[in-house]
């Protein structure tokens, strides 16, 4: 009777969402704990989505000073609490943002489709300790970095697009078709068609995107704000994204080829059958034409006799 049983192999991994409570985290935090890198998730083998490993799991409640450790790492601030850690005026901050000098790392849309921008609290407490920075912080803004402020600079969805494709790029593991993918969600599908012609490989291509960041209804005015943030905008940002969608996808194509369909063998060719001449016409038997010749007579003599 033993044959007969099958042992089930216990769970390794578990759903995002235990694991956050696992941790203490909040979900949203918990999301941006993986796109940082801090938390390793593997696929759900069943076509689930992600997973995070058991293992990963103890590893973080086993680090020194958790959970408020890894609960520092992942908290962000927006512009008022960020400018008190720089301990700079709200809009000195935001010139630096708009710069570069800081990145964001989240946003969402208010009730008024205006992006709030998040940053790492962390990120910003280094920079503010780094003697290097004081000059940013305090005194005018160089001439320079005045006209480009001037001039509309604003490389805040820039910078965050870059950090995101980052995260993309980690969680493609290294799939070559995945990390083309990566790429290409930061692009107008229209150029995608440009640069991948072939059906089959932006077929290919298309099961690999990540799965997409809505906000709003679809041609909402929200999902048009987002859609601003969500795709690369500057002529110079869409060709470098070009040429790096073009150069993964070269080497997607030599390391596993786009599957096609199988092409069918031409049929074989079959010889013409030849066609069975027409049958003759059928020729009575004797006694039919006997009997049709005494028809004959018999009809003539009528005839005959009812003219005289």
């Amino acid at each position: 009777m033993s044959g007969n049983f099958v042992t089930t192999p216990a769970r390794t991994t578990c759903t995002p969402s235990r694991a956050a409570r696992e941790l203490g985290l909040k979900r949203g935090e918990f999301d941006l704990a993986v796109h940082l890198g801090h938390i390793r998730t593997v696929p759900d083998e069943g076509g689930g989505g992600r997973r995070v490993p058991r293992d990963e799991v103890d590893r973080l409640r086993a680090g020194e000073g958790f959970p408020e450790t890894l609960r520092k790492r992942v908290a962000t601030v927006g512009t008022k609490e960020g400018a008190g850690l720089l301990d700079v005026p709200p809009g000195r901050f935001t010139r630096l943002a708009r710069l570069g000098v800081v990145v964001p790392v989240k946003f969402y849309l208010n009730r008024y489709r205006a992006v709030v921008w998040l940053y790492l609290a962390e990120e910003l407490e280094q920079f503010a300790a780094d003697e290097d920075n004081a000059s940013l912080l305090s005194g005018r803004t160089p001439p320079g970095l005045r006209e480009q402020l001037k001039e509309g600079l604003d490389v805040r969805a820039r910078n965050w697009r870059v950090r995101h494709l980052g995260f993309l790029r980690r969680q493609s593991a290294g799939h070559p078709w995945a990390q083309a993918a990566a790429v290409a969600s930061l692009l107008d599908p229209a150029q995608l068609a440009e640069i991948v012609p072939d059906p089959y490989e932006r077929a290919h291509l298309n099961r690999f995107l990540p799965k997409p960041m809505t906000y709003g209804a679809p041609e909402s005015p929200t999902a048009q704000v987002a859609e601003r943030i969500l795709r690369a905008g500057d002529p110079d940002e869409i060709a470098w994204y070009r040429a790096d969608l073009e150069q993964a996808v070269s080497e997607a194509r030599a390391a596993q080829p786009a599957p096609r369909p199988a092409s069918r063998p031409a049929p074989a060719h079959r010889p013409a059958r030849p066609q069975r001449p027409p049958a003759p016409p059928a020729v009575p038997h004797q006694h039919e034409l006997d009997a049709q010749k005494r028809r004959s007579r018999g009809l003539l003599g009528r005839l005959c006799r009812r003219n005289a």
